[in-house]
């Protein structure tokens, strides 16, 4: 320390974890400020900071920090336990070396920022050390600036005046000094009781929830805004608020307001110190504001959004620049996604990505402040800026506990107004909110992985509901527009050697779809890549500018009511110029489909909505693919299940015949029901009505059994016991498939009289009932056993003659078992339901019979159902 004189003395030792960069700052910041150097806090901390970080970051030892106050100011040396570290040394005929590694950062902000510094070598150690020097100020002067040429002063009117304007607790003008007249144009009597806000021309800024009313309420504020004079013109104005109350308690606000370009007579320093008197009934200073809430202000936004937002219209107020932007590093630190900008075109959009890595050395990445003081002269330095007419710009790192988690920038519109002092300035700026930041980045994220989470639980519930193809396709689009994209498009892929086909598109306007999708029916559609993730696509952006400046051209060289509007084209071109992504669909394998989604003109997806429509995207396709497999064989079983059903039914001369049938199970054609009426030869026909035990495939494979028997046996001239003896036969030849079977089986020959003969066999069967044309209802034949148990049947056909008025009702046993709690319709309900069908034709009576069956219950029916109704005609 030579002839320096150690008055304190604190040191403390920390683990080489990431967290110990954050608590040695705090350690440092706290000894400082207990010790009254608040002038010096900042600089220690950013050195601190830095060496910590190549110590327990990059060096991977643990970290010593020593602090030794003396009257001049303090001596810092951290200590670690990598001595062979390569570090710069001072050298005037060359440069610092490694200037684009991470490791010789802090030692060359030690070299721009100390006093003095050094390194210190021993044999199990290094030592970093930096001695920084209280500023000489004058005596009783709590900051101070240093003396510059008359010619470079600050030019100001040659009556300066500072307009003074007391606003109460309401926001309403309370006094208005004489300058405030003179600058403004209106008397006292003219403005005060009216709110400020009625003459502040103050700047929205979408994304932050500052306006005039937060600015009156905070203990200080000071910037820029526009001010309303008698004229009606806004004159730009510097102002500087200061909350204060009077010895009654009551709050108000004194704003002091100069021209923007008189700023400098109200400006603070640029470099606030720590604290800061602030004056209370007893003269007494208190502790001053937080260097934290100094920038961002107090209180901080509560949101992300708003923050960042609040952040780089306070970097671009703290550097006079003319815009800036704030990214964040994605999980990789690959990328960086745009975030918050303000004074940029609106091209650049909120979530649009650029590399952390844009090129080789310091300049190109965003790991190391930077400083280029005329962009032209290195074209795409900075991908943000490219055709927005900044030169020169300022970036430096957003990092936490060595980590890079963002960057921010300051441009303005002319070269050379940025130097590595205002580097500097804004880095201290970045490491004040970085760590506050990065709490409210991981807030968000953790509140969209929750928000994911339950989207995708929804969805898969939503996909898992149907498996129908259409309705699945129509699911994946509405479950992304618009929570995910503005608009989306499926395509499907048949089999591998099949052409991706366009199957569904969705806008979240309506009056998009059409346009939307006769565009992109035009437009090849994108390559079926197995890739996993989102994938860039052009295409259809491109097609619809081409073909918006094409229509546009005509319709303004030709006269040609024929063309179409403009506007539509336009609008459609609109709609899809935004960022397109591509998302394959792979099932067991292979790639079914791809799901596109897109964002209208200048917007772009941020990276956790890709990552969320990716995982989408897999389940989706899943769904797709089984709807795809549910459908396929739906057609094979109900090809099968036609199969079994009779052809159309023939016309029996004279005589009307109609047939409903119901078979229960959802997709199921066919059941154990069956029915059947066919011509066994010239006058004659046979019909048969019957019921296999259980529903579903099984009965349906011996219905099917059961039918063509029928009409081979038949047409063989055997008898009706003797078919219905047959038929049993074969269904115990079934073995342990075989199933009992009830039976109505009859042969029908039309009589030249009008009447129609009946021959019928009733195996196990509900009895047919005959009504007659005076209501009449009566069983037209004898139970005999069913078919399917016994070997040996001894069955006797039974003859009866249809006379004109005559009906005939056949039904299974689903229209008579048919309940409602302990109510069963029955053989009795059946029978007193068809006497009010007198005078009806056959088809009249079969809907009758129907109608009654549905309406006996409010389930639907659990059982298979056949009517098989005959009329003979008077």
């Amino acid at each position: 320390m030579g002839r320096h004189v150690i008055t304190a003395r604190a040191a403390a030792t920390f683990e080489p974890v990431g967290r110990s960069v954050a608590t040695a700052r705090g350690f440092v910041r706290d000894t400082l400020q207990g010790w009254g150097l608040s002038d010096i806090v900042d600089d220690a901390v950013v050195l601190t900071s830095e060496l910590v970080t190549n110590a327990v970051v990059h060096a991977g030892t643990s970290a010593e920090v020593l602090c030794l106050r003396d009257a001049a100011g303090a001596r810092i040396e951290v200590a670690d336990r990598y001595p062979d570290r390569e570090v710069p040394i001072h050298d005037a005929s060359r440069a610092h070396p490694g200037p684009d590694r991470e490791g010789g950062r802090g030692l060359l902000l030690c070299s721009a920022l100390a006093t003095r510094w050094g390194v210190d070598y021993a044999s199990a150690e290094k030592r970093v050390w930096f001695r920084l020097d209280l500023p000489q100020r004058s005596v009783g002067m709590r900051s101070s600036g240093p003396e510059v040429p008359d010619a470079a002063l600050p030019v100001t009117d040659s009556h300066v005046r500072v307009a003074v304007v007391q606003v109460d607790r309401g926001g309403a003008i309370a006094a208005w000094n004489d300058d405030a007249r003179d600058l403004f144009g209106y008397r006292p009597e003219q403005v005060v009781g009216k709110p400020l806000n009625d003459f502040a021309a103050w700047p929205h800024t979408p994304g932050t929830g500052t306006g005039i009313a937060e600015a009156l309420v905070f203990s200080r504020w000071e910037g820029t805004y526009g001010f309303r004079d008698a004229q009606g013109r806004t004159v730009p104005v510097y102002a500087s608020h200061l909350r204060v109350r009077d010895p009654q308690g009551e709050p108000s606000t004194v704003c002091l307001l100069v021209p923007e370009d008189e700023r400098a007579v109200l400006a603070s320093p640029q470099r606030a110190p720590a604290t800061e008197p602030v004056g209370g009934h007893d003269g007494r200073e208190r502790p001053g504001v937080d260097p934290f809430e100094m920038f961002i202000g107090s209180p901080p936004p509560e949101d992300l959004d708003g923050l960042l937002q609040r952040t780089v219209e306070r970097a671009r107020d703290m550097l006079d620049g003319d815009a800036a932007f704030l990214l964040l590093a994605t999980d990789d630190e690959t990328e960086l996604e745009v975030r918050a900008s303000t004074g940029l075109p609106s091209a650049r959009q909120r979530f649009a990505r650029v590399p952390v890595e844009a090129g080789s050395g310091r300049y190109g990445s965003a790991r190391m402040p930077s400083v280029h003081e005329d962009l032209t002269a290195v074209p795409g330095a900075v991908p943000l800026l490219t055709g927005t007419g900044m030169r020169s710009v300022v970036t430096v790192p957003l990092k936490v506990e060595g980590r890079l988690t963002g960057s921010m920038g300051v441009a303005a519109e002319t070269s050379g107004r940025y130097t590595n002092e205002e580097a500097l300035r804004l880095q201290f700026a970045a490491d004040r909110i970085a760590l506050a930041v990065e709490s409210a980045r991981l807030t968000e994220l953790e509140r969209l992985r929750r928000g994911s989470l339950s989207f995708l639980v929804e969805a898969s519930d939503l996909l898992a509901g149907t498996l129908d193809r259409d309705q699945t396709l129509a699911l994946m689009a509405q479950m992304t527009v618009p929570t995910l994209a503005t608009w989306c498009a499926v395509y499907t892929i048949a089999d591998p050697a099949s052409e991706p086909e366009l199957s569904y598109v969705l806008h979240e306007d309506e009056d998009r779809i059409d346009g939307l999708k006769a565009l992109l029916a035009k437009v090849d559609a994108p390559d079926p890549v197995p890739t996993p993730g989102a994938r860039g696509w052009s295409a259809p952006g491109d097609a619809a500018h081409s073909s918006a400046l094409r229509n546009s051209l005509r319709s303004l060289q030709l006269d040609e009511p024929t063309l179409p509007a403009p506007g539509t084209t336009l609008a459609t071109a609109s709609a899809v110029g935004g960022e397109t992504v591509v998302l394959p669909l792979v099932a067991r394998n292979r790639v079914i489909g791809m799901i596109v989604l897109g964002k209208p003109t200048d917007e772009r997806f941020r990276q956790e909505i890709l990552e969320l429509a990716e995982d989408l995207s897999r389940r989706a396709a899943l769904a797709l693919d089984n709807a795809r497999l549910y459908s396929e064989r739906t057609a094979i079983s109900q090809s099968l299940q036609r199969s079994l059903l009779p052809p159309e039914l023939p016309d029996v001369p004279g005589v009307e015949v109609e047939v409903i049938y119901r078979a229960a199970g959802e997709g199921n054609e066919v059941g154990g029901d069956f029915y059947d009426l066919f011509p066994i030869r010239d006058g004659a026909y046979g019909f048969a009505i019957g019921d296999v035990c259980g529903t579903g495939p099984e009965a349906a494979a011996v219905t099917g059994l059961a039918r063509h028997a029928l009409r081979l046996l038949a047409r063989e001239g055997f008898s009706g016991p003797a078919v219905l003896e047959r038929l049993n036969a074969a269904i115990l030849d079934e073995g342990a498939r075989s199933r009992f079977l009830t039976l109505l089986y009859g042969e029908l020959w039309p009589q030249e009289d009008g009447s129609a003969l009946l021959k019928v066999v009733c195996a196990g069967h509900p009895l047919p009932l005959r009504l007659r044309p005076d209501g009449t209802v009566e069983p037209a034949a004898e139970p005999q056993p069913l078919l399917g148990v016994m070997d040996d049947l001894e069955l006797y056909e039974e003859t009866l003659t249809l006379e004109p008025g005559d009906v005939l009702l056949c039904v299974t046993d689903g229209v008579t078992e048919r309940r409602e709690g302990t109510r069963m319709l029955g053989d009795d309900g059946l029978a007193e339901c068809l006497t009010t069908c007198t005078g009806l034709t056959a088809g009249a009576v079969a809907a009758r019979i129907m109608r009654a069956v549905e309406r006996f219950a409010a389930d639907a029916p659990s059982d298979d159902m056949a009517i098989l109704a005959m009329r003979v005609p008077k």
